[in-house]
């Protein structure tokens, strides 16, 4: 058996790392010969305290978690909807049934992204305050059905949607490639937003949470549907528009901030310093592209109440280690929840082979790659470091304290609802053997080079 069927028959079993009642650790590790494999018990043992150890405190507790995901992009969408029904079904209970991988938070796109079929909004042509054109007949075709069909494996699932740009008759220029907002349109446009939610929820498909704009500060040079929203634009549009709107409509639909890269983390602090902003909105979406996981908690030093979220990161389908750099992505996992973030989503849930479709073109990879003529399903290491997080950790779970200065480790830790423990150990070096320290309490796990290990305990 080749070793992506081993890992789909490994998946499917239903299994999952919930740790027995004997305290006894159970352990998963994705290595350069194991995806996601079972290794035997760890005991903890009494001890004093260890030199050199991964130490870990229950009682200190920081955010509480949503989940975990990536978006349902128009090429995703398109790529899934591509496999024939019974495979779909066995790729959608792998990735959204809560037994299995239980992906949970995920994003939509409010008209085209860069990863569409074609340039599209809802609402085409001249322009139309009104909103008398709007349609979102372009995702009743196969974006909706597929995330109805997520939803049914996973009723749980939280959705939120972002959109690249307006309609090209609210911008300077016409097009939905690059421009800018025109303020004059900040009415019409949060009618097309209310419009677009109730067109969703009337479809089975509701959305929890709303970006004003994803990735306020760049038009992308033209190449992809894309809108510069400057500081003062997206605080007057919340406050003025979408907020009341929302308030009003009586959806209880949230309004996330920003929607770009960590280094932007001061225009979020001054757009929530505002009273009238903060009135309407709470939360502030990241992307992991510029910038580094520590500019969040710069963040959060100034707004300790707002709550973070991971909105944007994927793979290259170019790069040589694509499928097996899971050791780099849980490093990255682990270092943005361990800077606040409540939840990680990220890019494409599926591309084809050559990361399409694809308007810009770039060189983004899927979560999973379907291949275009075959069919035949691989998984990237991004997919293999989600599955380390979203299978183990559940929605309401809480970060926990946990630190070490062990040189090529990183780690995070969370203790679920249920009381159970969950660490996540990323080794971007070479072998080494691992101490846990949780007060008198001592363990040992040896970890192999690049390798990806979560751990569970009663």
């Amino acid at each position: 058996m080749g070793l992506a069927a081993t890992a789909t028959a490994e998946l499917s079993s239903g299994t999952s790392a919930v740790a027995p009642q004997t305290g006894e650790i159970t352990v998963r590790i994705t290595d350069g010969k194991r995806r996601y494999e079972s290794l035997p018990l760890i005991p903890w043992k009494t001890a004093g305290a260890a030199e050199n150890a991964i130490e870990l405190n229950p009682s200190k507790k920081y955010q509480e978690i949503l989940g975990f995901g990536a978006a349902f992009t128009d090429a995703a969408c398109y790529t899934f909807d591509r496999l024939d029904a019974p495979a779909r079904e066995q790729l959608f209970h792998e990735l959204f049934h809560p037994s299995e991988m239980g992906l949970s938070v995920c994003r939509t796109c409010m008209g085209a992204s860069d990863y569409s079929t074609e340039v599209f909004s809802y609402d085409e042509g001249e322009a139309d305050p009104d909103m008398k054109r709007f349609s979102i007949a372009h995702d009743q075709a196969y974006v909706l059905p597929m995330m109805r069909e997520a939803r049914k494996q996973n009723p749980d699932l939280f959705l939120f949607s972002s959109p690249w740009s307006p309609p090209g008759w609210m911008k300077a220029g016409g097009s939905m490639l690059g421009g800018s907002m025109r303020q004059h349109y900040f009415a019409p446009y949060a009618l097309y937003f209310l419009k677009f939610l109730h067109a969703y929820a009337a479809e089975g498909v509701p959305v929890q949470a709303v970006t004003v704009q994803n990735e306020v500060d760049t038009d992308q040079d033209g190449r992809m549907p894309a809108c510069s929203w400057p500081q003062e634009y997206e605080m007057g549009f919340v406050k003025n528009h979408l907020g009341p709107a929302l308030k009003n409509s009586g959806l209880s639909t949230k309004i996330w901030i920003l929607d770009h890269n960590y280094n932007l983390w001061g225009r979020a602090v001054a757009e929530l310093d505002d009273p009238k902003v903060r009135e309407y909105c709470n939360a502030v979406a990241f992307h992991g592209y510029v910038g580094t996981p520590d500019q969040m908690s710069k963040f959060h030093q100034a707004h300790p109440d707002a709550q973070l979220y991971w909105t944007e990161g994927g793979p290259d389908y170019t790069a040589p280690d694509y499928a097996t750099d899971w050791a780099k992505w849980g490093e990255t996992f682990a270092q943005i929840m361990r800077n606040w973030a409540r939840s990680i989503t990220g890019w494409n849930l599926a591309l084809d082979e050559k990361g399409r479709p694809n308007i810009g073109p770039f060189s983004c990879g899927g979560m999973v790659t379907i291949h275009s003529q075959t069919k035949e399903i691989t998984r990237s290491g991004q997919y293999w470091a989600f599955a380390h997080f979203s299978r183990s950790i559940r929605r309401g779970a809480k970060r926990i304290e946990s630190f070490s200065k062990i040189q090529g480790v990183e780690q995070v830790a969370f203790e679920n609802p249920d009381g159970g423990k969950v660490l996540v150990i990323s080794n971007v070096g070479g072998a080494k053997t691992i101490r846990l320290q949780q007060a008198n309490k001592l363990a040992e796990l040896e970890l192999t080079p690049d390798s990806l290990a979560t751990l569970t305990w009663s």
